[in-house]
């Protein structure tokens, strides 16, 4: 028998805590002066654009935890700035996980919702608002309203995702959970094409099985055009086997080339893109053996490398060196980008003449309902395939910073795909405000925020006229 890793018990905040946190972020929304912009007073952030701080902002210092789990019901009260780490630790004592968590440990429960999130569950759960049963919204008034899919805020409900804390913030969201055990199988199936793996994908998005094998979770990576990967995972397999460790010397994404099947434990393959930012952990030499070795382990996850790329940001020193060294000067191209699947064997070949980036990240989507989300216009009842792409290219003789994005940018509606809000985003404002629900958006700003308190939508997504 194998020796499971052992997680600290983890204390709820309770009602009485999150009443207190409550009061104390309306005290701090009514300090701020009138006119002034309303923002968040926090240090961190996982989006990949320049972000304003605030000078004097609400404080969420104490909405950061787990307030309540029912086990039996099968769902968990969580605080907005509650991340994803914190909550995850909570509900795998109960032997339960949120139904989608997104794959980097930071990301917060209220960011997953007004922003976007996805995962390996998402093939079959969607996205991390479609699991929210309800919510409890500070908005521009100051008012804090409780929404959900049937009570009378129901059009903020819809209009909250993906809505990036223009129409308000969650202090406090009711989530569904869904079963894990202890253990999680996963099965790498390697294809020869995108189009062999396009035709798994949509095999096992309708029956959730894999040669006679369940599937609970599905995602996978593209190596080049003959090589590609899918990661099956089994949540509750039958065969009992050591698990694997990849925060130590062993490199997850690596892994999924060399081995036909693994083990890890439930807690490991929730955050197993984690320990090394998928494979962006290479960018500063902690792929490296020998600079792995001496890398502290609580310095190999995603928040220490995103600090990192935010002092080159502020300082430049690599991009210096480069100069120095005669080289191409680069754009960032950081995008989680969403084609309908069978556009993926057209989106690829594009990507690989105008990008170039490898590996590329898949994780299949599907809506779990019926109806659109405004403000991010997925079809209901059609399969998806998100790609993520995370690096930097040449900027080449006759090309400006930037053109590879509005590239990305420009081909995407016209495989009727979009792209997630969380980087560099050039669109124009009619472009933007076409794509992202601006009828919608405009009449929940008026009905919730009518004196315009919080940022707008438009100006707070778009960093790049």
């Amino acid at each position: 028998m194998f020796d499971k890793k052992k997680q600290p018990s983890v204390e709820l905040a309770g009602e009485a805590a999150h009443a207190s946190a409550v009061a104390q972020l309306r005290a701090s929304f009514e300090a701020i002066p009138a006119g002034a912009t309303v923002r968040l007073a926090k240090k961190t952030s996982n989006l990949f654009r320049p972000r304003e701080k605030a000078k004097v902002g609400l404080d969420v210092s104490g909405l950061t935890g787990v307030i309540s789990i029912d086990a039996d019901a099968r769902t968990a009260d969580v605080q907005g700035m509650c991340t994803y780490e914190n909550l995850v630790d909570a509900t795998l004592e109960h032997g339960l996980m949120p139904l989608v968590v997104p794959q980097l440990r930071t990301i917060t429960l209220g960011g997953a919702v007004t922003g976007l999130g996805i995962e390996s569950t998402s093939f079959k759960n969607g996205l991390p608002h479609e699991s929210v049963l309800e919510m409890d919204i500070l908005t521009g008034t100051g008012e804090l309203l409780t929404a959900s899919p049937t009570n009378e805020h129901a059009d903020l409900f819809r209009a909250f995702p993906n809505s990036y804390g223009s129409l308000g913030y969650a202090t406090r969201l009711r989530i569904e959970l869904q079963p894990i055990g202890d253990l999680v199988e996963t099965r790498n199936v390697r294809f020869a094409s995108v189009a062999a793996m396009t035709r798994a994908i949509d095999a096992i998005v309708e029956t959730r099985e894999w040669q006679g094998e369940r599937v609970d979770g599905l995602d996978g990576m593209i190596v080049s055009k003959d090589e590609a990967y899918l990661v099956l995972a089994n949540f509750f397999p039958e065969t009992r086997r050591r698990p694997s460790d990849y925060t130590g010397q062993n490199i997850f994404y690596k892994s999924i080339s060399e081995l036909d099947r693994d083990t890890l434990s439930a807690h490991d393959y929730i955050w197993r893109w984690d320990t090394d930012w998928f494979w962006c952990s290479d960018a500063f030499f902690a792929q490296n053996p020998k600079v792995r070795r001496v890398w502290p382990r609580k310095y190999r996850r995603s928040d220490f490398y995103h600090r990192i790329v935010g002092w080159e940001n502020r300082w430049g020193f690599a991009a210096k060196i480069d100069e120095m060294r005669g080289e191409l000067p680069r754009e960032r191209v950081v995008q989680d980008v969403e084609v309908p699947l069978e556009q993926l064997e057209t989106f690829m070949p594009w990507f690989d003449e105008h990008v170039g980036m490898t590996p590329v990240w898949v994780c299949p989507l599907r809506l779990r309902g019926d109806d659109a989300w405004p403000l991010y216009q997925l079809e209901p009842n059609r399969t998806y395939v998100n790609v993520g792409f995370w690096g930097t290219v040449a900027i080449t003789p006759g090309r400006a910073d930037g053109d590879v994005n509005r590239d990305i940018e420009a081909v995407l509606p016209t495989m009727h795909g979009h792209k997630s809000l969380y980087s560099d985003v050039y669109y124009d404002a009619e472009t933007f405000e076409e794509l992202y629900g601006a009828d919608e958006y405009r009449r929940m700003k008026t009905k919730y925020d009518p004196q315009g308190r919080l940022p707008e939508f438009a100006d707070k997504m778009r960093t790049h006229a």
